[in-house]
């Protein structure tokens, strides 16, 4: 293998050149057969071995990595978060069939190394696969098909269709089959790709005779004539060729590895350069996979936008969409406002949501404070979830959504779906923008809002309102959902309490100062960045509103939880003097006054009874929520006065 392959291939710029394995003079490892036998194989622990014998083009990648300097990766089937303080890491996990991530150190960076690992990161089968498509064609043309995995069988179909799979005697498979589409082939092309010595081995495996025609070309009598227009291809080329179709015909190209990490948060690029991803044990990381012209990254964000079914123009060059998992996309096209490019962020959409007690394991809360808000919830308060881009509001938000009664009728209001509930009475509802002076965008309905979504919501006689974000004249219908007794939770874009009262007060929400306590909580959250240089996300604060103040002109609340940076834990604040739980939640349950300690005692009760699920290991979101749902069915959770 060359350098030019190894350090050119698509976009990837690997941290390091050749390994102690992989020097000079081993072009002999161009078989399965020689991949296992080798060294460094022996070497690999028994569940690494497993996994490079599945996926040899694992362990032909472990070939490249500087073992003898920064030693053999570890193997885990699985990530654990206790992973996140390790200082140097050098570790591999598998993300799908075929496709492995490598989180490798940088000793000269903040930022450590992404690299995914697929079947065609060292061996590009690029030819190959157009070659591909073009017989394929014949086989796909006339099918008609309505899913994802009907897209998928019939392009399996036609590849195995179209090629022939070319096995050794031995019972390896040649790793690299030069194009093998007519009878002659042309030696110099072959000779880039193996070692004349190769060749020969090649032909002598399959019993055949090693010829040259008086112009210097292989001459490849033994192909059947039913064959000669076939791909003839490895086991190993046969599976990068599969992999690299679905992957562009259906996935996302060069960044489908990234969709497939049930660990990545966040992944993107900001123009010309690296692609960058947040991940959620390792934090900020850049990948190996980068836009070296501008050309090619103009050209994948217009794919990527065609894919969503938004077409990107100059004229329109912003584009907010939803991937077909749910995950959401941003794109903004051209220099004319960009001035390092094209870019582009999505942020991961999880098949199973984050829950109450994943956010207590990272620290964002603490059971406590899972327990005050759960019963908050329970008994029909507002609130805000609030703080900066990225600061986790809206998965906090999601989490919480397990403490909302199991029999309540929910409707979700959002602009881009990202909220998962598990509650079976549970409208989702969507606003619908066309985009203006694009082809197609008019003419498709007229437009509804957010706005025109709520005051809908409102004749559908919810127990709960939830708002993906109140950013605009929706706001002033929040306001009035809550005084007409229709709870609400949202999240907003704001640092502090008094910024949250400036912009819910200010155009173009306008809510009236005296209207404020009808929200009842402001939950703030931020991420944080700790002395360790990490970058964590923490609730800050937790604010009952207790009301305007005519005399200041100001809102008045109370803090019922802060966060100690120093000591990264949250303090109870309003422990016995609490806004809320004592003049609004103990009042609507007929608890007089005498007895209203009985929801501190209710707030320590599930808090050992959170304690005791994560000791148990049940901390799926849809496990607790059954547990919860359970617990209300038996009268477990009812507060008596």
């Amino acid at each position: 293998m060359s350098e030019k392959n190894l350090n050119e291939n698509l976009n990837v710029n690997l941290p390091f050149k050749r390994g102690a394995e992989y020097r000079d003079g081993h072009e002999d490892l161009t078989s399965e057969t020689d991949l296992m036998r080798c060294g460094l194989y022996r070497l690999l622990p028994k569940r690494s071995r497993e996994y490079a014998k599945k996926d040899l083009h694992l362990l032909e990648y472990m070939h490249v990595v500087p073992i003898d300097k920064v030693g053999i990766p570890k193997f885990y089937p699985k990530l654990d978060a206790k992973l996140r303080n390790i200082e140097r890491p050098n570790l591999i996990y598998p993300v799908g069939d075929l496709v492995y991530i490598h989180i490798f150190a940088d000793e000269e960076d903040t930022r450590n190394y992404y690299i995914p690992i697929e079947p065609t990161l060292l061996r590009g089968v690029d030819e190959l696969a157009r070659e591909a498509e073009i017989r394929m064609i014949d086989y796909i043309k006339d099918v008609e098909v309505d899913t994802v995995e009907e897209r998928k069988g019939v392009l399996k179909e036609a590849l195995r269709k179209v090629c022939l799979i070319e096995s050794v005697e031995d019972g390896g498979t040649a790793s690299i089959n030069p194009i093998s589409l007519k009878n002659t082939f042309n030696l110099a092309y072959l000779r880039d790709k193996l070692s004349l010595s190769s060749l020969k081995r090649y032909a002598s495996r399959l019993n055949l005779p090693f010829l040259r025609d008086e112009g210097g070309r292989l001459n490849l009598p033994f192909l059947r004539d039913d064959d000669n227009d076939k791909l003839h291809v490895s086991s190993s080329e046969f599976k990068a060729l599969e992999y690299t179709i679905l992957r562009d015909k259906i996935g996302l190209g060069l960044l489908h590895p990234f969709t497939l990490d049930p660990y990545i948060e966040d992944v993107g690029s900001d123009g010309i350069g690296q692609i960058y991803v947040e991940h959620k044990i390792f934090g900020a990381l850049k990948s190996v996979i980068e836009f070296k012209r501008e050309e090619d990254l103009d050209s994948f964000v217009i794919k990527l936008a065609e894919k969503v079914g938004k077409p990107i123009t100059y004229k329109n060059p912003i584009v907010d969409a939803s991937l077909p998992d749910g995950s959401r996309l941003n794109i903004v096209y051209g220099k004319d406002i960009s001035l390092k490019g094209s870019n582009f962020s999505i942020r991961k959409f999880t098949e199973v949501p984050f829950s109450v007690l994943d956010l207590i394991a990272t620290g964002t809360i603490n059971y406590e404070v899972a327990a005050y808000l759960w019963i908050l919830i329970e008994n029909g308060m507002s609130m805000f979830f609030s703080g900066e881009t990225a600061s986790g509001k809206t998965t906090t938000l999601n989490a919480m959504t397990t403490f909302v009664p199991s029999n309540y009728k929910i409707v979700s209001i959002e602009d881009t779906p990202e909220l998962q509930l598990p509650h079976p009475h549970w409208t989702r509802e969507v606003s619908r923008i066309h985009e203006r002076g694009v082809e197609g965008g008019e003419g498709k309905g007229s437009d509804i809002t957010m706005f025109d979504l709520l005051k809908t919501s409102l004749r559908q006689r919810p127990n709960y309102i939830l708002v993906g974000e109140v950013r605009g004249i929706e706001g002033n219908i929040v306001f009035q959902a809550i005084q007409t007794g229709h709870p609400v939770m949202s999240t907003f874009h704001a640092a502090s309490v008094e910024k949250l009262v400036q912009r819910i007060t200010g155009d173009p929400i306008s809510v009236p100062k005296t209207f404020i306590d009808n929200l009842n909580a402001i939950v703030l959250q931020s991420a944080v960045r700790r002395p360790d240089g990490s970058v964590v996300r923490r609730v800050t604060s937790i604010n009952e509103v207790v009301g305007y103040n005519p005399q200041k002109r100001t809102v008045s609340f109370v803090r019922a939880f802060a966060w100690d940076p120093e000591t990264d834990s949250h303090v109870f604040t309003a422990n016995r003097n609490s806004y809320l739980l004592e003049n609004k939640i103990a009042q609507n349950l007929g608890i007089p006054e005498e007895r209203r300690w009985v929801l501190y005692n209710e707030i320590e009760k599930r808090t050992k009874m959170l304690e005791k699920m994560s000791e148990k290991g049940v901390t799926n979101f849809y496990d607790i929520y059954r547990i919860i749902t359970k617990m209300q069915n038996k009268g477990i959770l009812k507060i008596a006065g």
